[in-house]
């Protein structure tokens, strides 16, 4: 067989990359809950009849395995949107440079609180932090108020957080560096653990415990709250801290990826998003606090104009993240 010209062989190349990135395609990593997040991605592909490639987190590593997924591709970018759980993992990707910016149509209407600044990302959907607590164990004035009646000794045992080395309880942390400055912080987790804190796999295993009786209460997001209220477990739920330090609240955020396969199909994802009948639809499925006003949500999902809010500079708290990664890998071994 003849060898085929270099010039000819370069075209036939060129070609096939261009087919390549034009295919009727968008890549997607996610670091939501595939049970929450999947049924949107369907939706999006049925509308449009453009075909999704998603890559999820597991529970266990939540936030973090497409994280450094993304940071280890960012030479040769194999995904074309980030749907992150929490805005500061997003905020570390546009420091390293992985981000590209897209100001959506859609984000109008968005509180700029929200948004990024220069266009890298925009939030959506958002969840809150909260104390799940069972209800045949704890009743009335016994039912903690604050983040920081946790470490009382009546809760001595009886208090579950998920590993902060994962998820939004990393996120969580960074926000209380950030507000409480590093030694207060620290001071607060080491009587944590003096009080016997119990360190759960995950959110969800947070909400297995608290409602099988294990402990008393936990530390989780509203989203695991919620569901275990529907299942019917006897289970209540308090927004911590509305007389001080405020609830953290974490919305979605979704970006384009620098260098994206598919930036076309990409920016499309990235408006269906953000759309306000998306919100509607994860409010429904998992109790997210839209943020676009006036979408209609079912009546037991709260409204954010009624929660006092930590408030805290997503910035600074995506920088806290990366500076206390140490710490939290020694604090969870002793």
């Amino acid at each position: 067989m003849k060898k085929l010209p270099i010039f000819l062989l370069s075209f036939l190349l060129f070609f096939m990359a261009g087919c390549k990135n034009n295919s009727n395609e968008v890549v997607v990593y996610t670091s939501v809950d595939q049970v929450f997040s999947e049924p949107v991605l369907k939706r999006f592909e049925k509308e449009t009849g453009i075909k999704v490639n998603a890559v999820y987190d597991t529970e266990e590593t939540k936030s973090t395995g497409v994280l450094n997924r993304l940071l280890a591709e960012k030479d040769n970018p194999q995904c074309d949107v980030f749907w992150s759980g929490d805005p500061v993992r997003t905020i570390v990707l546009k420091r390293r440079g992985v981000t590209a910016p897209y100001v959506s149509p859609q984000a109008q209407g968005i509180d700029p609180v929200f948004r990024d600044p220069d266009g890298d990302w925009t939030g959506f959907s958002a969840r809150a932090r909260v104390l799940l607590y069972n209800k045949n164990m704890l009743q009335g004035d016994d039912i903690p108020r604050s983040i920081f009646d946790l470490t009382k000794e009546k809760y001595k045992e009886q208090v579950a957080l998920a590993n902060p080395l994962f998820g939004t309880t990393t996120f969580h942390m960074a926000a209380l560096f950030t507000v409480l400055g590093d030694e207060k912080a620290r001071q607060f987790l080491a009587a944590l653990k003096e009080n016997g804190l119990v360190l759960a796999s995950s959110n969800g295993d947070v909400k297995k415990r608290v409602a099988q009786g294990e402990v008393a209460c936990g530390i989780t997001d509203t989203d695991d709250a919620f569901e275990a209220m529907k299942e019917g477990d006897p289970v209540g739920i308090v927004f911590l801290d509305q007389e001080g330090i405020g609830t953290l609240i974490i919305p979605n955020t979704v970006n384009l990826i620098k260098g994206a396969p598919h930036p076309g199909n990409g920016k499309k994802l990235i408006d269906y998003l953000l759309r306000p009948e998306t919100e509607a639809l994860l409010a429904r499925s998992c109790a997210q606090m839209p943020l676009h006003k006036g979408v209609k949500v079912p009546e037991d999902v709260p409204s954010l104009d009624n929660i006092v809010p930590m408030k805290i500079d997503y910035e600074k708290t995506a920088q806290k993240l990366e500076e206390i990664q140490s710490y939290l890998k020694t604090w969870t071994k002793q």
